[in-house]
């Protein structure tokens, strides 16, 4: 796949954390990871418009260059631009877990063990998601969701797809996962989480590619 369209594609959907229902995104993430790029041309443009999801001029950029060359509908992918500002998520985070995560939270412990140390990673970091999106999936009690935000120099849609289908084995049917580069302006989304968020590990990445909530 061309490195810069896997790239659009990947930070497209970073951006659309929040806004794009969990049942959908996490699917996207992972025919990206997978490089079923004629998938998701044939369905991210036609999810967006369906639920009334308007791109910014950044967005529409990335989204012209990840999928109109690999067939997507013009007609679809022009509507989707937005002449309004991108709205709030209502979402708000917590660090701390939730009464019905067990103390050995067994999957803090395999992202530990999965990620801890390895090569192209930086922090590790959790946070939880509260409600306050009537469009996407939770998973556990009233509606909060375990959120992850990984740092990652290389490889970062199939990361991401790696750590979902992790999450997928362990009960979460609509897994959060976000991979970001050490360099990217972060949303309100990403900002809100990272900074309620706890660290899980480290991988082997140097201190520069660090989380933070700026």
């Amino acid at each position: 796949m061309d490195p810069d369209i896997e790239q659009s594609l990947h930070e497209l959907l970073l951006r659309l954390a929040g806004r794009l229902p969990d049942q959908l995104l996490w699917r996207f993430r992972d025919w990206l990871g997978e490089g079923a790029m004629g998938t998701l041309a044939r369905t991210l443009p036609r999810s967006l418009l369906k639920h009334r999801i308007d791109l910014d001029q950044t967005e529409y950029r990335l989204l012209v260059a990840g999928l109109i060359p690999h067939g997507a509908d013009w007609h679809q992918v022009s509507s989707t631009l937005g002449v309004d500002d991108v709205t709030e998520t209502g979402y708000t985070f917590t660090q701390s877990a939730p009464e019905w995560v067990n103390s050995v939270d067994s999957v803090s412990v395999l992202i530990h063990a999965t990620l801890r140390g390895r090569p192209d990673v930086g922090e590790v970091r959790q946070s939880w998601r509260h409600l306050g999106f009537s469009g996407g999936g939770a998973a556990g009690a009233g509606g909060t969701k375990r959120v992850l935000l990984v740092t990652a120099l290389s490889g970062l849609p199939r990361l991401a797809g790696e750590l979902q289908r992790v999450l997928r084995v362990l009960g979460d049917e609509e897994p959060s996962v976000e991979v970001l580069p050490p360099r990217f302006d972060l949303s309100g989304y990403h900002r809100a989480a990272l900074a309620s968020s706890e660290l899980v590990c480290t991988g082997a990445t140097d201190t520069g590619n660090r989380l933070v909530a700026a």
